[in-house]
């Protein structure tokens, strides 16, 4: 069965959820939201002492605890020094692909509260004044940003309480095309995240309970991958919700919801990913089974970390992970359904 879901509920929430910054580690803004979200449908969050978020609901099983995981953090950058002439030199969060940023807006956060913007450049910023402005390789190194600010020293900048360590995040640019199709930065995770609560939702309407007592965790540390490595004793099943890759060796698109059979580190497990196929099909969602090179989930950093779980991933698959992304609605919509399909054990 197909769940009707209330997708302009789920489109509304992205939108919402994304445009609040929360690069890895990067907590203060989003969590008050996800308490918002929660409180829509009832449901109060917790927190460890990661700043991990948690909503529990109870089963009409409650012998058995599963987790369903959808990473908040995105990937980002700190401050790392202030060059003399004002310009923030950076190290990333997570693995940023500078090509896709540079030119883009982003946001300096500082520890005392205020927030500057400011251009991501390289510091070979101009094909009319640098010969190597095409060629320089963009990196740690090569990457600045300039801020939009009468400031040209170092002590300008640390006058506005800029200081080494400061959190920076671009900005997602969400935009919705008539067609279907979602174009955003941070798709990764923050797609999965307004899934959970379109399923929330579509359960508190119905007067669904979860098959088991279900915990969803939203952690701040995937991108460097940490982010699944606590997880609370008694939950057996651990379920990453991500992204999906589409590339040359793989059959995802952005119209099918993506399980992933392996990622970088090792297969996921056989039977719960078999569950997963048979929860797609009896849910009639369109799937693509697939293995992932470049990848990781918070499932597999769970079993890395010695948890005693099994572990399974899927997610809404994305073009330019990492950059700009871009899926569809219906990918979100087969998502939505695989995941409530894996709650209701149907």
């Amino acid at each position: 069965m197909k769940y009707q879901i209330d997708t302009q509920f789920l489109l509304d929430s992205f939108k919402e959820i994304v445009e609040v910054p929360s690069p890895v580690g990067y907590y203060v803004q989003l969590n008050p939201v996800l308490e918002q979200y929660a409180a829509k449908f009832g449901h109060t969050v917790t927190y460890d002492n990661k700043s991990t978020a948690y909503i529990t609901l109870e089963g009409e099983d409650n012998s058995k605890t599963v987790l369903v995981g959808a990473h908040v953090d995105t990937i980002g950058m700190v401050v790392r020094t202030i060059d003399k002439n004002g310009f923030l030199r950076v190290r990333m969060l997570g693995g940023v692909n500078y090509a896709s940023v540079e030119g883009e807006s982003v946001t300096v956060y500082t520890r005392d509260g205020r927030s500057y913007t400011g251009i991501m450049a390289c510091q070979s910023h101009s094909v009319h004044a640098y010969d190597d402005a095409r060629t320089l390789e963009r990196n740690d190194n090569t990457m600045v940003v300039i801020l939009d600010e009468d400031v040209h020293s170092k002590e300008e900048v640390n006058a506005l309480g800029i200081r080494n360590g400061d959190f920076i995040s671009p900005e997602p640019r969400c935009e919705f095309t008539k067609n279907g199709y979602v174009k955003s930065r941070f798709i990764d995770d923050k797609g999965a995240v307004a899934c959970v609560f379109a399923a929330l939702k579509y359960m508190k309407e119905n007067g669904l309970k979860p098959k088991y007592k279900t915990i969803f965790a939203f952690p701040y540390g995937e991108e460097i991958g940490f982010g699944g490595t606590y997880v609370p004793a008694e939950v057996s099943e651990y379920i990453a919700m991500d992204i999906g890759i589409i590339g040359p060796d793989y059959d995802g698109d952005e119209r099918k919801v993506s399980i992933c059979a392996k990622d970088n580190a090792a297969p996921y497990d056989y039977e719960l990913t078999n569950r997963l196929i048979g929860y797609a099909e009896k849910a009639g969602c369109d799937y693509a089974l697939d293995v992932f090179y470049r990848y990781g989930t918070d499932g597999n950093a769970a079993v890395r970390a010695g948890n005693n779980l099994r572990a399974a991933a899927f997610g809404m698959a994305v073009y330019c992970s990492h950059g700009r992304e871009r899926t569809h609605v219906i990918g979100l919509e087969h998502t939505t359904n695989l995941l409530l399909a894996y709650l209701m054990d149907i």
